[in-house]
């Protein structure tokens, strides 16, 4: 009894697969697909079935940066990161020969084609469209395979230094010109309100005196400098009417 049971005890144990909890077993029997193997310890009998693991957690796979032109004929290197699943075992390894490698060079192409069709503006500006385009492309052909893409994200965008150099100094001169239209205006402002004044002055009598004296009494507080003023018209034809009136009375 014992030759027996110590052959069969040893069958069972070299025959028990482990499943962990984040992985699916696709199983063959006879080299046919018999089914998913769920996590737990499973028995595969040697000789007649086989299994292959498949991990389902959520992968997080780098695109390298592609050399790509854009519409304008723009050249240009970027290179993304996608997130993406296996939500379906059994497709993901009988539908595609190696799934991780064909998500990859999908994601490659993908990104090449989606920035030869817009500009070099709205590939700087638009990043999430791109890549929810990009992501749109990919997920639907992948879906065959038994993947899902959950999220493609653009890293960076590399440009020619001479494309560089140009993107400066067009953004000095746009800001060049708004510091110019900004200082025209507050100048246009500036003339506005001492025309105002000029002319409140102008018709309302002894303004003028008042700001003649607020003046000297601001430049009084500094004795080092000379400071010449002009008599106001309004003095002048004062001391022309005294003169005028003495010379009556002399009469």
């Amino acid at each position: 009894m014992l030759y027996i049971l110590v052959p069969i005890i040893f069958l069972i144990l070299i025959s028990l697969r482990q499943v962990n909890q984040y992985e699916r077993g696709v199983k063959y029997t006879m080299g046919r697909f018999s089914g998913l193997v769920n996590p737990g310890w499973r028995i595969v009998w040697p000789v007649f079935q086989s299994m292959t693991k498949v991990d389902i957690r959520t992968r997080a796979m780098d695109v390298p940066k592609q050399e790509t032109i854009t519409k304008d004929n723009v050249s240009c290197k970027m290179n993304a990161v996608i997130y993406f699943k296996i939500d379906d075992a059994a497709k993901a390894v009988n539908e595609v020969e190696n799934v991780i490698w064909a998500v990859s060079q999908l994601a490659q192409t993908t990104m090449r084609r989606i920035a030869g069709e817009v500009t070099l503006d709205e590939l700087l500006s638009n990043r999430e469209k791109i890549a929810a385009q990009i992501l749109q492309i990919v997920d639907t052909t992948t879906e065959q395979w038994g993947v899902t893409v959950e999220t493609v994200e653009l890293k960076d965008i590399e440009l020619p230094e001479t494309m560089v150099r140009t993107m400066a100094k067009t953004a000095e001169a746009e800001r060049e010109k708004r510091a110019t239209i900004i200082n025209s205006e507050g100048e246009v402002v500036a003339a506005q309100n001492l025309a105002q004044a000029a002319a409140m002055m102008a018709q309302t009598p002894g303004a003028l005196h008042l700001r003649t004296l607020n003046s000297i009494n601001d430049i009084s507080s500094d004795q080092s400098n000379t400071v010449v003023f002009a008599v106001p018209m309004e003095v002048l034809r004062a001391i022309d009417g005294i003169k005028t009136y003495i010379d009556q009375q002399s009469k």
